[in-house]
């Protein structure tokens, strides 16, 4: 069985940095595009940024180019997401993901999600 599972998501406040952890199971990830994305209350998911497993070729959605910085670490089966410099607008439940990467990062069609970790930036 696919699985992922988020972790390190908690209470900080604005400037502070989290890094979140997503480890994966289930099968070899080669050729799958891992996503980070975010929903906060009463708005649509979005997406954050997205890594190529193999190649770690990685793209950033434009509200946290500069900030944010997605990685893999193959050996251990863990993406994860820096988030530095964090904001109140960056309050929301972070979502791991993985597809196959024939289609486009950005999107929410996704094959796997993971269950989601909570980052709340206090002003």
């Amino acid at each position: 069985q696919v699985q992922l599972v988020e972790s390190g998501g908690g209470l900080v406040q604005a400037g502070d940095s989290l890094r979140l952890s997503c480890a994966a199971s289930g099968r070899t990830f080669s050729g799958y595009v891992m996503g980070w994305f975010r929903q906060a209350p009463g708005k649509e998911r979005e997406f954050v940024a997205a890594i190529r497993w193999t190649s770690g070729s990685a793209l950033y959605a434009d509200s946290v180019k500069g900030r944010f910085t997605i990685s893999r670490d193959k050996a251990k089966n863990t993406v994860y997401l820096q988030l530095n410099s964090l904001k109140p607008e960056d309050t929301a439940v972070y979502y791991c993901a993985a597809k196959s990467g024939s289609g486009t990062p950005w999107s929410g069609e996704y094959d796997y999600w993971g269950q989601g970790t909570q980052v709340t930036v206090s002003s």
